[in-house]
């Protein structure tokens, strides 16, 4: 299929690119830890050996590459806090299409597997690859048609790759500079910009103008099909290894399943909810957590006046919630039942979005009233729910950390805006 020239005439048009680039980075990096988090880990799962390696291996791998996933999230948020415009952390519910992707981009959340991977790998392919999704995701659409230079609003653009989004990106704020001049394209914020130094991450770049946005923009091209078409070391290297692998072991054993048999996921929308009681209130604390790391995130990158203190404790808090609310519950929920109605199917995080996340609050107070509140939420229900009988033992430890995130946040709320 021949690739159309991505049109960026406006900042409104780029913006909308960087929409599209958001949305895809977010829910693939879902999908990876999903698919991560299915993975058996102990060695009375019904592996052998040899296979328990290779999946230790693979978890390894996958959670690497999520990780980087969550890099090109914030290196896009920087890029569009860069030229002024509000992030994007919105996306639709899985396995919903995006009305802001191609039909032929398409998400769903699979436990690790052939499929899974056949999906991975067709996402992260390198442009001028060639390509089959796997059999679950046809398009229901046909491509949008190119826009055309006069046009004023902007539409859903087309594109093929990933890497051909990201270099039309990269042409459109070439051409703005040109159009507008740096200084006025990069009007945003600095001080609104994640940092190395912030983040403790170093690949993590701060953009203000145009050679920095081009290095953010290289730095993913490059982590996900490869520099200057060495895809080896890159995502969908990585992924290649892991099917070859994957397919040896199938051959030795053509029961051999790593993963968890997680709820049935060739349905059509939306994404099914657990039915067994228990399953679904860890699911619900789940999907609390994910929507707490969301209003974190958009704080940090749409602030107003917070101290340095603050805007690093909405860091921390946003790891934190990660690493010890997050992955502790999605993997509590792929060995928790989906419901009688399924009896051979665990249950796995659907990463639900009850509302579409926009600018949190525009005031500094309001808004950590309202973060302190809702992790205040989030930790007492998981202390509840830590209580109850046959409970994953994760589910205790995700409660301990959501306690210290609540009282972490807490204390940057004003005496007087507290609780009585």
């Amino acid at each position: 299929m021949a690739e159309t020239k991505l049109v960026v005439e406006h900042r409104e048009q780029l913006w909308s690119l960087l929409v599209e680039a958001a949305q895809i980075e977010h829910m693939i990096m879902c999908q990876y830890l999903y698919a991560c988090w299915s993975l058996k880990t102990d060695p009375d799962e019904g592996l052998t050996a040899e296979q328990v390696e290779a999946v230790a291996r693979w978890q390894e791998t996958v959670t690497g590459i999520a990780i980087e996933e969550m890099l090109h999230l914030a290196l896009v948020m920087n890029v569009m806090t860069a030229i002024g415009a509000a992030p994007s952390l919105s996306r639709p519910n899985f396995p919903r299409h995006s009305q802001f992707l191609p039909p032929g981009v398409q998400f769903a959340l699979l436990p690790f597997g052939g499929d899974s991977l056949t999906h991975f790998l067709y996402l992260e392919r390198p442009e001028g690859m060639e390509r089959v999704d796997a059999a679950e995701f046809v398009p229901a659409a046909p491509p949008p048609e190119p826009v055309a230079g006069p046009e004023v609003m902007p539409r859903l653009q087309g594109f093929l790759t990933v890497g051909h989004l990201y270099r039309g990106i990269e042409q459109g704020l070439s051409d703005l500079v040109a159009r507008l001049g740096e200084r006025v394209l990069f009007v945003g914020e600095p001080r609104a910009q994640a940092t190395p130094e912030r983040f403790h991450w170093p690949q993590l770049i701060a953009v203000t103008d145009l050679a920095s946005a081009r290095a953010a923009l290289d730095e993913i091209i490059e982590q996900g099909e490869g520099a200057r078409g060495d895809w080896r070391p890159a995502h969908y290297g990585r992924f290649f290894g892991i099917w070859n692998e994957y397919q040896k072991l199938r051959e030795q054993d053509p029961f051999f399943e790593p993963a968890f048999t997680q709820q049935p996921y060739d349905i059509e929308q939306p994404q099914p909810q657990p039915t067994d009681p228990l399953t679904r209130e860890v699911a619900e604390l789940f999907n609390l957590g994910y929507e707490v790391l969301l209003q974190l995130l958009t704080r940090f990158f749409t602030h107003t006046d917070e101290t340095d203190e603050q805007l690093d404790a909405l860091v921390h808090a946003a790891f934190s919630l990660m690493a010890g609310v997050l992955k502790p519950l999605g993997t509590a929920l792929t060995r928790l039942p989906f419901g009688p109605e399924s009896p051979d199917h665990t249950a796995g995080p659907a990463f639900e979005m009850y509302y579409q996340m926009g600018n949190f609050v525009p005031w500094r107070n309001a808004a950590w009233v309202l973060l302190a509140e809702r992790a205040a939420v989030l930790s007492r229900q998981c202390a509840d729910c830590a209580r109850r009988d046959g409970v994953p033992a994760t589910v205790s430890s995700a409660a301990a950390a959501a306690a210290g995130i609540s009282e972490q946040l807490a204390g940057y709320v004003p005496q007087d805006l507290r609780p009585a």
